[in-house]
């Protein structure tokens, strides 16, 4: 069977309302009955979607389905990503797909997944076919990596977010899961899906757009609410490699509202006492990339990988027992109301969307 990843004619408003009924129901209505029988009628293997053959499936998410499968006309493989039927009205998620494939397609650097084909009115995304394992994959089963691994790995990821930086994007959504690994650690980043442009205007939650990423590895000021720069995705650097160098997350608890919790009130459990193997100057780079203000944080994935590749040469700071993770727990008090506050978040998010319902 073949498919097309539908791209609807643009329509040219001219005197003639005729004209446009008529482009309604000829060109735009087919390419909007082809695009319903594609999301109602997801590809087999053998089938064809344009010039590309769907092979296999990869995997089923919780968004979106993707396949592997070749473009015919140059033997190279490739990744479609369909959207699940039950997804097709709903506005956060394809707000999300086509900024993913926007950016995707801006973009070109070896550590950032390419592009394809993509149109605002296709409901698929062909990318490249990248090679290996998410780091969550590995981490999932060696727990930490040696350090001279942990630190190859994370200077790829500064060179690729120093790429991304410098074109006007900020990630927000690092974690183990979006960063692909090949056998030779070679990485590539993947999913833009709440990526944003520094210079766009910010979107929030009034316009139906999602903007904070995962609770283990998002920023203290995403969790306050804020759009979140460039230092946002250092910090998320931050707590991989933390993760990577001593198996375990810098921030714990039994649920994401006592993550973001400890995030904003208390600091990471000192990396040396996890792994006594990492010395002094290992442990400050930790602390700079995971500082809770951003203004005292590494102000660009440049410097975080300038330490990175001259560890001797950072000055370890004397820090007081509130700031290296020794602190005593906050008081039971402010403790209860900022688990009040931030319970408190999703009601208010579901209020919103649900008076914007009703204003539609």
């Amino acid at each position: 069977m073949s498919y097309a990843c539908l791209t609807a004619p643009a329509l040219t408003y001219g005197p003639s309302r005729g004209g446009v009924a008529a482009a309604l129901g000829s060109a735009w209505g087919r390419a909007l009955r082809r695009r319903a029988f594609l999301m109602i009628n997801p590809p087999h293997p053998g089938d064809r979607i344009d010039h590309y053959r769907v092979d296999r499936l990869v995997v089923r998410g919780g968004m979106a389905t993707v396949f592997r499968g070749t473009d015919i006309r140059s033997g190279d493989p490739v990744a479609i990503k369909i959207p699940h039927p039950e997804l097709e009205s709903d506005v956060l998620f394809f707000d999300r797909f086509h900024r993913e494939a926007e950016i995707g397609r801006k973009l070109d650097h070896p550590g950032v997944v390419k592009v394809l084909v993509h149109d605002d009115s296709r409901v698929c995304m062909v990318m490249e076919w990248v090679e290996g394992r998410p780091l969550r994959e590995i981490l999932d089963e060696q727990k930490k990596l040696p350090a001279e691994r942990a630190v190859r790995i994370a200077l790829q990821i500064c060179d690729a977010l120093a790429y991304i930086h410098g074109h006007g994007v900020v990630h927000r959504d690092l974690k183990p899961d979006n960063i692909m690994v090949d056998a030779e650690d070679r990485i590539k980043l993947l999913d833009f899906g709440i990526a944003g442009e520094a210079a766009a205007r910010r979107l929030t939650f009034a316009k139906l757009t999602k903007v904070m990423g995962t609770p283990d590895y998002v920023s203290p000021e995403q969790v306050k609410g804020k759009r979140g720069d460039a230092r946002s995705d250092v910090y998320s650097l931050g707590v991989m490699l933390y993760e990577m160098l001593t198996g375990e997350l810098p921030f714990r608890g039994p649920n994401a509202v006592t993550v973001m919790n400890q995030r904003l009130l208390a600091n990471p459990v000192p990396p040396r006492e996890i792994n006594p193997e990492l010395s002094p100057q290992w442990q400050e780079i930790l602390y700079r990339a995971l500082e809770r203000d951003p203004q005292h944080r590494y102000a660009s994935a440049h410097e975080f990988a300038w330490d990175l590749e001259h560890p001797d040469q950072v000055g370890v700071e004397q820090r007081s027992a509130a700031r290296n993770g020794r602190q005593p727990h906050p008081s039971g008090t402010k403790l209860a109301w900022s688990y009040l506050a931030l319970a408190l978040i999703p009601a208010f998010i579901f209020l919103l969307l649900l008076f914007v319902a009703h204003q539609q």
